[in-house]
C-alpha cells in the first residue's frame, strides 16, 4: 500500500466543503502512500488567483508537490474531487493514466424535484474520454449523494457506465467532542454558507425561530441582511463573522433546513453542532447519514419537540450523548481503514 502512487486532482478555489474536505483527506492520505496534487485551473472561477486557504496551508504543511495544469497525469490510483467543476467547460484538458480513477461526488447529481442538479453527463464526459483506466469509479460522500448518484445513473445507464464504491467517501469530521448542557434554554440558531439555497423559504424561518425563542442567532445570514429583511427577535451575523466554537455556545439547538429545491450533500455543520453536545433538527434527508443522532422533522414540528426536550432536559442530554458517538464513524481513523482497504485491493488487483 505505502507504494501506491496516489495524484489528487482538485480545483484548488473551491471554497467551503469541498476545499476543507480534500484538507482533512490529504492529511491522512499523505501517511499512507505518495500523495501528488495536481492544480487544475477550469472556467468556472474564471481569472481568481490562488487557492482556498485551508487548502493551501494544508498543502505547505505537508510539503506535498503541486502541478499547476498538467497535460499529463499518471499514477496508480487518480482521485478527482467535484467534477462539477468542469461544467463551465467542454473539455478537461488533460489525459489521465490510472489503474483506478475515482470521482468524488461532493455536489448531489438530482434535486429533490428530480431535475439533474448540474450537467453531470458532460462533467464525466469529460473526465471518461480524457482517461485510460482499468476502474472508473463515482464516489458519494453520503446516504442522500448516494441516493442521487444512483438515481442519476438510472437514467443514464446506456449513456455512460461508471462503477459506485460500496462504502461512501465520506467527510472527515476531527473535532473536540464537548459535553452536553443539563439545563437547556430555548437558544435556537443556524450556520451555513450565505448562498440562497441554504436557507428555507420565510415562512419556514419564522417557525423555526420564532418570537417567542429566549433566542435565536443566524450565522451565515448575509442574504437575509442584504434583503433589510426584519426581525428584531434575530441575531443576524454575516458568513465569517464569527468562528463557529463561539456561535455554537451561543445556542442550545441547532435547527437547520434548506430550500425545499436543494439538499446538502453532506452536512458538516450538522456534525460540528453534534460535537458541541448540542441537540439537531433537520429534514430527514439532510439527516439520513447521521441516523438517530439528530432529529428528522419539518419546520411545522419544531416548536412542539424543543418545548419537550425543554420540559425533560434528562431526555436533551441523553439525545446529545447518544448522537456523538456517530462521529466515531466519520473520523480520521475510520477514513484512513477506508483507504487501506482500498488501496490494497487496488494493489491485489494490479497482481
Amino acid at each position: 500500500m505505502s507504494g501506491t502512487r496516489v495524484a489528487y486532482v482538485v480545483e484548488p478555489r473551491f471554497s467551503g466543503g469541498t476545499s476543507s474536505a480534500v484538507a482533512a483527506e490529504l492529511r491522512v492520505m499523505s501517511e499512507c502512500c505518495p500523495v501528488v496534487i495536481h492544480a487544475r485551473r477550469s472556467a468556472m472561477f474564471g481569472d481568481t488567483q490562488g487557492m482556498a486557504p485551508v487548502l493551501h496551508q494544508t498543502i505547505d504543511a505537508l510539503g506535498l508537490p503541486v502541478i499547476w495544469d498538467a497535460p499529463e497525469i499518471s499514477a496508480d490510483v487518480v482521485i478527482i474531487h467535484n467534477p462539477s467543476f468542469l461544467k463551465f467547460q467542454q473539455a478537461f484538458g488533460a489525459r489521465i493514466f490510472a489503474r483506478q480513477l475515482i470521482v468524488v461526488t461532493h455536489e448531489n447529481f438530482v434535486r429533490p424535484s428530480g431535475i439533474e442538479a448540474f450537467d453531470v453527463g458532460a462533467c464525466l464526459a469529460q473526465i471518461d474520454s480524457a482517461a485510460l483506466a482499468l476502474r472508473k469509479c463515482l464516489a458519494p460522500i453520503s446516504t442522500y449523494n448516494r441516493a442521487t448518484v444512483q438515481a442519476w445513473l438510472r437514467e443514464h445507464r446506456t449513456t455512460i457506465a461508471w462503477d459506485v464504491l460500496d462504502a461512501d467517501w465520506f467527510n472527515i469530521c476531527e473535532t473536540d467532542v464537548a459535553e452536553p448542557t443539563t439545563t437547556p434554554r430555548d437558544r435556537r440558531g443556524r450556520h451555513s454558507r450565505a448562498t440562497r439555497e441554504k436557507f428555507p423559504p420565510l415562512e419556514q424561518l419564522d417557525l423555526c425561530f420564532p418570537v417567542h425563542a429566549e433566542s435565536n442567532v443566524l450565522l451565515g445570514a448575509n442574504f437575509l441582511i442584504n434583503a433589510d429583511i426584519e426581525r428584531p427577535h434575530w441575531t443576524l451575523l454575516p458568513f465569517g463573522s464569527t468562528d463557529v466554537d463561539t456561535f455554537l455556545d451561543m445556542i442550545d439547538f441547532y435547527v437547520y433546513f434548506t430550500t425545499p429545491t436543494w439538499r446538502e450533500s453532506f452536512g458538516r455543520v450538522i456534525a460540528e453542532a453534534l460535537a458541541a453536545g448540542k441537540v439537531v433538527l433537520t429534514d430527514p434527508d439532510t439527516g439520513a447519514i447521521f441516523g438517530d443522532a439528530v432529529i428528522p422533522c419539518q419546520p411545522s414540528d419544531v416548536d412542539r419537540i424543543i418545548d419537550g426536550y425543554l420540559a425533560e432536559p434528562s431526555r436533551y442530554v441523553e439525545q446529545a450523548l447518544r448522537a456523538q458517538p456517530v462521529l466515531d464513524s466519520f473520523s480520521a481513523a475510520s477514513f484512513r481503514q477506508r483507504l487501506c482497504d482500498l488501496l490494497t485491493n487496488d494493489a491485489e488487483a494490479a497482481g
